[in-house]
C-alpha cells in the first residue's frame, strides 16, 4: 500500500511541477492585439484564452474603442499592458499615466527620447501599474537613427536611454539589445521584448529579432508577440507552439 501511495505522490507532484513551468511560460507572453476592433480582439481572446498572461492594448485598439477595452479583456481574467509609448511634456504625460494607473493597467510604456524629467514625471504617478521605457523600436535600424539626428549606433542608443529608466520598472528592447543591457543594468531592470518570431513565422517588418527561446536564453523578462500567434490560421495552435519552445528552452 505504501508504495501506491508512494506512486500517486509522485505523480502528483510531476503535475504540479508541469503546471507551474507551463504557467511560468504563459505569463512570459505578452500577446499584442494589434487589430482594428473589439470584436477582433474578443474572439482572439476567446480562442487563446489563458495559454497567455498579458494583452497588449496599443494605439490601435485603444484609439477605436478607448477604456472599455481594457476592462473587457481584464473581465478575462487577464493582465493588460497598455502600449501607448507617452511621449510629451512631462505635466501631460503625468496626468496620462494616472489615468492608466486608474485603469489597473497591469503595464505602461513611455518613450525614454522624452527625457529624464519626463520618465520621472510618469513614475510619480503611476501607482502599481509598471512603467516600461521605449528605447528603439524594433523597426529601427541605424540607417533610421541617422534620418532623425541620431548619429549613435543603435545598441549604443538603447544603453544611452536605458540609463534614464533606472527608476522604472522596466524598458522595451528588441532581443538584439538584451545581452548588452543585462551585462551594463544586471536584474535591476525588466526587460520587455517585441520583434519576437518563432522560427517557423515570418519577420515581417521587424528588424533586429530572435525566437522566443534565444530571447529568453539571452535574459529577456517577457515576450511580446502578435502576428505569428493572432495572423495565424489556428491561433490557440500557434500559441501552444511557443509556449513549447519556451519550455524546450
Amino acid at each position: 500500500m505504501w508504495r501506491n501511495k508512494l506512486i500517486l505522490a509522485c505523480a502528483r507532484i510531476s503535475t504540479i511541477h508541469c503546471e507551474s513551468v507551463q504557467n511560468s511560460a504563459k505569463d512570459k507572453i505578452i500577446l499584442a492585439l494589434d487589430v482594428p476592433s473589439a470584436e477582433h480582439a474578443r474572439r482572439l481572446i476567446e480562442l487563446v484564452g489563458d495559454r497567455v498572461g498579458i494583452y497588449k492594448i496599443g494605439l490601435q485598439l485603444f484609439t477605436q474603442c478607448g477604456p472599455a477595452i481594457v476592462r473587457e479583456v481584464q473581465a478575462s481574467g487577464a493582465k493588460v499592458f497598455l502600449d501607448l509609448k507617452l511621449h510629451d511634456i512631462p505635466n501631460t504625460v503625468a496626468h496620462a499615466v494616472e489615468a492608466a494607473a486608474s485603469l489597473g493597467v497591469h503595464m505602461l510604456t513611455i518613450h525614454l527620447s522624452g527625457g529624464r524629467e519626463m520618465a520621472e514625471a510618469a513614475q510619480s504617478r503611476s501607482g502599481q501599474t509598471l512603467i516600461l521605457g521605449v528605447t528603439v523600436l524594433t523597426s529601427s535600424n541605424d540607417e533610421t537613427l541617422r534620418e532623425t539626428g541620431i548619429q549613435s549606433p543603435v545598441e549604443e542608443q538603447v544603453l544611452r536611454l536605458a540609463g534614464i529608466a533606472k527608476d522604472l520598472a522596466g524598458v522595451v528592447c528588441s532581443p538584439l539589445e538584451i545581452a548588452p543591457l543585462r551585462e551594463k543594468f544586471s536584474r535591476s531592470l525588466r526587460l520587455v521584448t517585441p520583434g519576437v518570431r518563432p522560427t517557423w513565422a515570418a519577420a515581417g517588418d521587424q528588424k533586429r529579432i530572435l525566437t522566443p527561446a534565444q530571447a529568453l536564453q539571452a535574459g529577456a523578462d517577457y515576450l511580446v508577440i502578435g502576428r505569428p500567434i493572432t495572423a495565424a490560421p489556428d491561433p490557440a495552435q500557434a500559441a501552444e507552439r511557443i509556449l513549447e519552445e519556451i519550455n524546450a528552452a
